[in-house]
């Protein structure tokens, strides 16, 4: 005998899987509950621990399509499931060395092997460590919707809640520009080892534009982009010549990027300025830091 009243017993959620994005589409409309997964990294932790109980599963692992990426009209396409891992790897590295440096330190092997770079967008998780980079990138997702159509929305909007995924939309491919410059991915976590990011800065050059595009990451619930700071920094740079900064540039990018990202407390009523906490004020040292070291390493 027991004084607990037994639990209902768990109906194991229906598992599609689909072989195309057409069909994976289609499968969401026919069951407007179910939820789409690919690696799992992120949806699994919210089943596993009772905050999600999907009705049904569409899985994309089979959707090789998305697996891959190509290049169309200067920029790569890149297909929605392609891991960690394999952004990670020396051939990517080569084509975007911010996305596979990001991809690296995305965590363990094990969430490397699975996880991928559409359900990062997807889940827009803060400290998604592709995130900040894809913002910097001016990068666009292509969403896969019914009947075969097709809409780009840029990354940042989407992260933004500016645009929405649709009922039965899915982020099939990312558009990204390829800048042929140097790219920087740097992120500075609570432990040791591959662990979540307490802040991270993307940052690329663009010298056919003469332009700097910085983003910050994990420390606002989308990646941050100090404008400002991306013009002032770009107009000392002789992208002519040796594509250098003097030092004090460097400090004052750093720490103009941070104020933007973590701005100062709001005066007290009196007017009289009020102090950062002790956290938040390391916080913003470590994002001046992350973006000094960013744009040393690009311009050196």
């Amino acid at each position: 005998m027991t004084t607990h009243a037994p639990q209902a017993a768990q109906t194991a959620p229906s598992v599609k899987l689909p072989a195309t994005l057409d069909e994976a589409v289609a499968a969401l409309a026919a069951t407007p509950a179910a939820v789409p997964v690919a690696g799992g990294t992120d949806l699994m932790t919210s089943v596993n621990s009772g905050q999600l109980r999907p009705a049904a599963l569409v899985g994309l692992g089979r959707i090789s399509e998305i697996r891959g990426w190509q290049y169309q009209d200067g920029h790569a396409l890149l297909g929605a499931g392609l891991t960690h891992a394999r952004m990670g790897r020396p051939d990517f590295a080569a084509l975007i060395p911010a996305l596979a440096a990001a991809a690296r330190a995305a965590g363990p092997p094990q969430i490397r092997n699975a996880g991928t770079l559409g359900g990062n967008i997807a889940t827009a998780a803060p400290t998604g460590d592709a995130l900040p980079v894809l913002a910097a990138l001016e990068a666009t997702v292509i969403v896969a919707g019914a009947g075969g159509a097709r809409r780009e929305i840029p990354v940042s909007h989407l992260l933004a809640g500016m645009e929405l995924l649709r009922g039965g939309e899915l982020i099939g491919y990312v558009r990204v520009p390829l800048l042929h410059a140097p790219q920087v991915f740097l992120k500075a976590t609570g432990r040791t080892g591959p662990g979540r990011a307490t802040a991270s800065v993307a940052l690329v050059l663009d010298p056919a534009r003469r332009g700097i595009r910085c983003a910050v990451g994990a420390v606002a619930p989308m990646p941050l982009r100090p404008l400002d700071a991306e013009q002032w920094i770009a107009s000392l740079i002789d992208w002519d010549g040796s594509r250098t900064v003097v030092p004090e540039a460097l400090e004052a990018f750093g720490e103009y990027v941070a104020a933007a990202c973590i701005p100062d407390a709001p005066p007290a009523e009196d007017g009289s300025p009020q102090p950062l906490p002790p956290a938040v004020l390391h916080l913003r040292r470590t994002v001046a830091v992350l973006a000094r070291r960013a744009l040393g390493r690009a311009l050196s």
